[in-house]
């Protein structure tokens, strides 16, 4: 785009004081290298803490992404400065770009020959290592492998080891992944305690005849059809219009989602490495050396400011006798893993911002059913 444009295109990031989180000065040496004009943001707990207060009303549903906040707070600053801004968004699930593709299958090919019962002792033992000892390990390999590792590695092992409980195979292992409260029976209350539901899904469809022999595959496709729109895309479009910022995906043409599927599967991941055919055409124009880096995503430390400065905001919404009140959710579950994420021994900031942003919502909804009353 750069190489394209007449004057410097501008170009925006976010920035975070907690350290694991603050990619923005790689973000500005990639800026300078290609000479764009470049706006950082620094996102502290008072900016986060006044945006939650609107998340209800900018999504209009109980949406639980907590990369929303800086998405919101970046979209502010761009849209002062432009109209309409493009996005990399597409690119993981189109060329392979997420941990789960290439760690996945490699941890279920040394594990799957294990008996059931052995796996569950293997997944207690990970959780039994408190999160701060994994991630210490973590960047230890991080050093050793040239950052070739993954971050927060205490939030992954955990995950990992919940999972190892109850999956059976490659298929089950990505559904695990990609849920926070897998049984729902757990959580959701019903009406004279009757059973709950279990939700159907779009991963519940039929896969295509062709294209999806691999588990990386279907895991791309499922990700296409689920997590991409309903997640990011969703996430991105509502926090820009919030700013009256438009957004472009050049990802998401149709031609370039046509060229991506017809790839091998080792033209996006090679060598335990993802996005392969992207990162041969970004080699032109960026040194390896200010990219390569282990994949974060768009994560801020939530779960750090739910154990402060967000702690009183969370423990309002997560009062038990509220939750009994309100008959939606099960209060014990909550707290028990509200419990652990204050002690820290384990990382639970998705769990409970899926549950805090559907007590938020609710509030909202409450006050504006009040609101229309008073008129």
């Amino acid at each position: 785009m750069q190489h394209q444009a007449a004057r410097p295109v501008k170009t925006f990031t976010v920035g975070f004081e907690e350290a694991g989180f603050d990619e923005s000065p790689h973000a500005e040496a990639v800026a300078k290298y290609l000479g764009t004009d470049h706006q950082a943001l620094f996102v502290n707990t008072n900016e986060a803490r006044q945006v939650i207060a609107y998340l209800p009303q900018i999504y209009d549903e109980p949406f639980a992404d907590s990369s929303q906040i800086p998405t919101f707070l970046v979209s502010k600053v761009a849209g002062e400065r432009v109209a309409v801004a493009l996005s990399g968004d597409g690119g993981d699930e189109l060329f392979g770009g997420y941990n789960r593709y290439f760690w996945g299958p490699r941890v279920w090919d040394r594990l799957s020959w294990i008996p059931l019962p052995a796996r569950q002792g293997l997944g207690h033992l990970l959780s039994a290592v408190p999160g701060r000892a994994w991630d210490f390990v973590g960047g230890a390999l991080n050093a050793v492998r040239g950052n070739q590792g993954v971050i927060r590695l205490g939030e992954k092992a955990h995950k990992l080891a919940r999972r190892l409980d109850t999956v059976r195979n490659m298929d089950e292992l990505y559904r695990s992944l990609v849920s926070e409260w897998e049984d729902p029976a757990q959580l959701v209350r019903t009406e004279n305690g009757g059973p709950v539901l279990e939700p159907q899904s779009l991963l519940d469809d039929a896969l295509p005849a062709m294209g999806v022999d691999h588990s990386q595959l279907r895991m791309m496709y499922w990700d296409s059809i689920s997590y991409l729109p309903d997640d990011i895309l969703c996430k991105v479009d509502r926090a820009a219009m919030a700013n009256s910022l438009e957004t472009r995906v050049p990802f998401l043409d149709h031609r370039l989602v046509e060229l991506a599927w017809r790839l091998p599967l080792n033209m996006k991941i090679r060598g335990g490495i993802g996005k392969w055919a992207l990162r041969q055409v970004l080699y032109r124009h960026v040194p390896k050396e200010l990219i390569e880096r282990p994949k974060v995503g768009f994560a801020i430390p939530i779960g750090q400011w739910l154990r402060g400065p967000l702690r009183e905001w969370a423990e309002a919404l997560l009062n038990p006798m509220r939750m009994r009140q309100e008959g939606f959710l099960w209060s014990e579950p909550v707290q028990k893993v509200w419990r652990q994420h204050l002690k820290g021994t384990h990382d639970h900031n998705a769990k409970l911002w899926s549950v805090l942003m559907f007590q938020a919502w609710l509030e909202n909804q409450a006050i504006s059913k009040t609101e229309s009353q008073d008129q």
